[in-house]
């Protein structure tokens, strides 16, 4: 689960936005995907279920370069690396000694990352909608118009036109809230950043090859 939830949000990033303009969470959704090539964060990430009870908490880094690449760097103790070149994604969970190798594009097609992935109108495959300002964040919804999406719902929140806030909630009705901070907009980032060898000895599943 933290797997897709991470490629939602990183694949995400990778669009142009194309929603309608005239409210202000709208607006900083545009704005982001029109100005921002490279981004990084901490992040803090919490699951809950239906009743909004805790289910699991974890932290750690993020790193984003368009178009696709993207790195996930989960601290112990549930230490995990998610790393897209842009077109494959290796999941390496630390503590199993395994790596998971996929192709971005299947999983895009089968989770709301293609809300912001790919190239054409987001309004083609989502509806995006102003969801109006809740204390110091401007919220924007984003839903799927596939019967088959992994995500039900998905909100972006936005302060002071800044990317603050993602919460995605499942098909069980499981809420993930992703919160960034001291994030910087356009660093410079090498491509090397996203490359990735599995250590020597772990097992290694490629679903590339299927």
């Amino acid at each position: 689960m933290k797997s897709i939830v991470v490629v939602v949000f990183f694949s995400a990033i990778t669009w142009a936005a194309s929603a309608v303009p005239g409210s202000r969470g709208v607006d900083s959704l545009d704005r982001f995907f029109r100005e921002v090539g490279t981004f990084s964060a901490r992040f803090e990430q919490v699951v809950l279920d239906e009743d909004l009870n805790l289910i699991e908490e974890s932290g750690g880094r993020m790193t984003i370069k368009r178009p696709g690449r993207f790195r996930w760097d989960y601290d112990p103790p549930l230490e995990q690396k998610i790393i897209s070149d842009g077109d494959k994604v290796w999941i390496h969970d630390i503590d199993l000694e395994q790596v998971t190798v996929r192709p971005l594009v299947d999983i895009l097609g089968k989770t709301p990352a293609t809300i912001l992935a790919g190239k054409g109108n987001i309004s083609d495959n989502y509806s995006v909608a102003d969801l109006g300002t809740y204390g110091k964040l401007s919220w924007v919804g984003v839903q799927s118009k596939q019967e088959d999406s992994a995500f039900a719902d998905m909100r972006i929140g936005f302060e002071n036109g800044n990317l603050r806030v993602m919460e995605l909630v499942d098909n069980l009705g499981q809420t993930t809230r992703i919160t960034l901070l001291d994030s910087v907009e356009n660093p410079l980032i090498a491509d090397d950043r996203f490359a990735f060898t599995p250590p020597r000895g772990v097992d290694v599943i490629d679903q590339t090859k299927n």
